[in-house]
């Protein structure tokens, strides 16, 4: 009884060591791959328009970006995911604020031709 007390004391110590040794290696690992999807995003908001219909949004974007890049080049792989992920939430926000913006534009310059046939129509029913 007390040898398998032991025994699974030892395997759910083992356990408990690889778990912790796994979690510390991946903070130490190259968060290239984030900081990389991150750029990706700010690129696509600044093609979308962002600078135009989100500046505010797009810049916090690039600043938490470049604070990646420089965490990256410091080794701090830990906050550069932190700031890559945030800067990517920041990009996407800006390119939603960027696209409904332009859809509302759009949808406005729809109503307005609308509004000209309707009145084009009245006046030649009127004739």
């Amino acid at each position: 009884m007390k040898k398998n007390i032991f025994r699974l004391l030892v395997a759910a110590s083992c356990c408990t060591g690889f778990l912790a040794l796994t979690a510390c290696s991946s903070m130490k690992t190259p968060a290239t791959a984030e900081v990389a999807v991150s750029n990706a995003a700010v690129s696509n908001a600044a093609q979308a328009d962002a600078a135009e219909y989100a500046p505010q949004e797009l810049q916090s974007a690039r600043q938490k970006m470049a604070a990646a890049n420089k965490a990256m080049a410091d080794k701090d792989y830990a906050t550069a995911r932190d700031l890559a992920a945030q800067a990517q939430a920041d990009a996407k926000l800006a390119q939603s604020k960027a696209n409904s913006a332009k859809a509302t534009t759009a949808a406005n310059a729809v109503q307005d031709d609308a509004r000209v046939l309707r009145e084009e129509l009245d006046r030649a029913s009127k004739q």
